[in-house]
């Protein structure tokens, strides 16, 4: 991936305007590999969860309730989500691992360690917008629950960028062979 980048980014800088346009320093900072990479695999990650979610809705009414607990009813539309947050974060550990932070860590504890502390980044990630969020919005504020799922997905994003670069995949000389 970054061999084709790396020729495309050449070849572009080739034609004047396009130069000029990369050169403007908030274009050259999200045009940089691991951004660029990051945002194309979050917005398709994004898009597994959305599908995902759609299909659950698709096989039973988000307002289907499960069960109740007290004042608390589980609809189905949290399964949905929680369906296709499980679906979305092992492509995006998947993807993020080898084409965004390209981690050269293969022993078993790294990987292990990597994607242990993925799962629980994205853990929290979800306890704090798929849940929290989710539910305060389409509950308390009685927003659509696709527009919900919108709105959480930039934030998401944003969060999961900021720990995956300082937390998981953090460059380290020696990752490689641990």
């Amino acid at each position: 991936m970054r061999k084709l980048y790396d020729k495309l980014f050449t070849a572009l800088r080739k034609v004047k305007i396009f130069d000029k346009i990369l050169s403007l320093p908030v274009i050259s900072k999200l045009i940089e590999y691991e951004v660029l990479m990051y945002l194309i695999f979050g917005v398709l990650t994004t898009v597994v969860n959305f599908v995902v979610f759609w299909l659950f809705g698709k096989i039973q009414n988000n307002e289907t309730v499960l069960f109740s607990v007290g004042g608390f009813a589980l609809k189905w539309v949290y399964v949905a989500n929680a369906v296709a947050w499980v679906c979305s974060v092992l492509f995006a550990f998947v993807t993020n691992k080898l084409f965004v932070f390209e981690s050269k860590a293969t022993a078993k504890g790294a990987v292990a360690k990597e994607m242990v502390s993925f799962f629980g980044a994205r853990i929290l990630c979800f306890l704090i917008f798929d849940v929290a969020v989710f539910a305060l919005l389409i509950e308390v504020f009685k927003m659509n629950e696709y527009l919900v799922k919108i709105v959480n997905a930039v934030f998401v994003v944003i969060f999961n960028y900021v720990a995956s670069k300082l937390v998981v995949f953090r460059k380290n000389k020696n990752d490689a062979t641990k």
